[in-house]
């Protein structure tokens, strides 16, 4: 069991999976930090003066905080745009790669040339 998990952790799709997962929290720790930090602000001072990590709503005992709600909504849409990009970009890559013809190789080219030589009767 041991060895088997060993080649299932050694496999690149596995290695893949989790340096993706570091790096896309990392990357939602950098977004959550421009939204808290750098637009929230920004948007709570056009609209006048609201600081919407302090939004809340006291139901009976509950306090319900929809400021941060809407902080994790822009989170969210941050990201989805960002990883919209990413994908948009690659795949407008892969398409231009089909798109390009492949250049035959060039013992397909010779021999097509002796090909049709010798049906000219050269």
């Amino acid at each position: 069991m041991i060895k088997e998990f060993k080649e299932f952790i050694s496999k690149g799709n596995a290695l893949d999976l989790a340096i993706g997962v570091i790096i896309g929290g990392a990357f939602g720790a950098i977004v959550g930090s421009v939204v808290a930090d750098l637009l929230m602000p920004v948007i709570g001072i056009i609209i006048g003066g609201i600081n919407f990590s302090g939004l809340s709503v006291t139901i009976g005992s509950a306090v319900i905080t929809y400021g941060k709600f809407i902080q994790a909504v822009i989170n969210f849409l941050i990201i989805a745009f960002v990883l919209f990009l990413i994908v948009k970009g690659i795949n407008s890559i892969r398409k231009k790669e089909e798109a390009a013809p492949a250049e035959p190789p060039k013992e397909e080219i010779l021999l097509t040339e002796i090909r049709d030589l010798l049906k000219a009767g050269k």
